[in-house]
């Protein structure tokens, strides 16, 4: 989940000159009309961008991977659904904790350490399912890869620290992030499924686990853009979770992740009920893609007006598109046609997406304190999978005990929860960042 602001926080709060020079976007001669062309002129940025592509598509395999992997040899779906919620609540206690290491000492200290433990814990669990370990070891190891760092909320860092002071390409840049974060989503789940199935149930696992040290340490070996260690020089600094207007920003990220978790769980479902389970994957796809397109469209645009204004109005755009699916589930009739139909319900309602969640991001980095900024968006990450893991829940109960085409009220009731909370959160405090790190107040307010 999930995935800024005209003040964005660099990771460092140290008023002194750094060690390590800040490095600042140097614009091109002749500026293209492209702006993400733009965007990856500033010499650094495809080294580690491509590093970070490789590191987070095993975040959409793992899971998955572990599914298959467990369900196949162990023959019960229960079990794997239990171990894949396991790591999932371990990941949602130490996540923060990772991030604030790697605020404190540096991304390359932390990140290569933390994400050795977590592949080791990946092969411990592939291993126990191979050779008949019990039950409870699978847990333990899967646990264990808790320690994954939040690749996507370093990336976000690092151009961050690069265009303080450059909101229009701040914008592109975040929104070039979710589009990212649709793809690896949309991409890692198929990927897993045709390894498990093309060779062993156990690929999976271990190609996702090569990708993540290979891209990890790619990343990490760009030391160029690597946002300045804060050191302990700014313990002063209060928790993401103390600061004004943090809490119910990441009470609409939780109810933003149970749109997901649901409308992933319910799709499931009622392609089932129309007798084409194995379609649902592509349906799902098509929410994906229409989220990813719309992400790589709205970093073209340039948005002016205050960041919670345009928070407030992508969230009030999201509610009323979550519809489409429920009308199209009902009124959609039966069989392949009713399929087709709700496919094109979730491309369109996937177009909200990705604004919601670049403008929540956006705000996110603008109420973090200063020194913090992984941590806050960790925080982000794990309301979103604390939101994925409720919605999955209370829409599988509605299907069962409803029908799948009812289980589609379920996102949209926690969409229209997400837009209730935005219109107390849009109006919260910002926080005080530095002069040089905030957009002039007459530009436009752009992520």
């Amino acid at each position: 989940m999930p995935p800024r602001p005209p003040s964005p926080p660099s990771s460092t709060s140290s008023p002194s000159p750094s060690p390590t020079p800040s490095p600042s976007p140097s614009p091109s001669p002749s500026p293209s009309r492209n702006p993400y062309r733009r965007l990856f002129a500033i010499p650094g940025t495809r080294a580690f961008t491509i590093g970070n592509l490789v590191a987070r598509l095993p975040m959409g395999m793992f899971s998955v991977s572990a599914v298959i992997m467990i369900a196949g040899t162990r023959g019960s779906y229960a079990l794997a659904g239990a171990v894949t919620a396991t790591g999932l609540a371990a990941t949602a206690v130490v996540a923060p904790w990772t991030a604030r290491l790697v605020d404190r000492h540096g991304q390359a200290r932390i990140a290569v350490p933390a994400t050795a433990v977590a592949a080791l814990g990946s092969l411990a669990l592939l291993l126990c399912v191979r050779l008949g370990a019990p039950d409870w070891t699978l847990f333990a190891a899967y646990a264990a890869t808790a320690t994954t760092p939040n690749t996507g909320g370093m990336s976000r860092a690092r151009w961050a620290h690069l265009l303080q002071g450059d909101p229009d390409r701040l914008h592109t840049a975040n929104s070039f992030e979710q589009a990212v974060d649709e793809l690896c989503f949309m991409c890692g789940p198929v990927l897993a499924a045709l390894l498990c199935g093309a060779l062993f149930p156990e690929a999976g696992t271990l190609v996702a686990v090569v990708l993540l040290l290979t891209g990890v340490l790619v990343f990490s070996a760009q030391r160029s853009t690597e946002p300045p260690a804060r050191g302990r020089t700014g313990t002063g600094a209060p928790s993401p979770l103390r600061a004004p207007g943090i809490p119910p920003l990441l009470i609409g990220f939780l109810a933003t992740g149970a749109v997901f978790g649901s409308m992933e769980v319910v799709t499931i479902a009622f392609a089932d009920a129309q007798g084409h389970r194995a379609a649902a994957g592509v349906v799902l796809a098509l929410q994906a893609a229409g989220s990813c397109a719309a992400g790589l469209l709205h970093g073209v645009l340039r948005l002016g007006g205050a960041v919670e204004r345009r928070f407030l109005l992508s969230v009030g755009a999201m509610a009323p598109l979550m519809c489409l699916p429920l009308l199209a589930a009902t009124l959609g009739g039966g069989g392949g046609g009713g399929l087709v139909t709700l496919g094109g319900a979730l491309l369109i309602a996937g177009m909200a997406t990705a604004p919601t969640m670049v403008t929540a991001m956006t705000l996110l980095q603008h109420r973090t304190p200063e020194g913090r900024l992984n941590e806050g968006m960790t925080w982000a990450v794990t309301g979103l999978l604390g939101g994925i893991a409720s919605g999955s829940a209370v829409g599988g109960v509605v299907v069962e005990r409803v029908s799948a085409a009812a289980g589609y009220a379920v996102p949209v009731g926690a969409a229209v929860v997400a837009l209730l909370i935005a219109v107390t959160t849009a109006r919260g405090p910002e926080r005080p960042g530095p002069p040089a790190a905030r957009a002039p107040k007459n530009g436009p307010h752009a992520t």
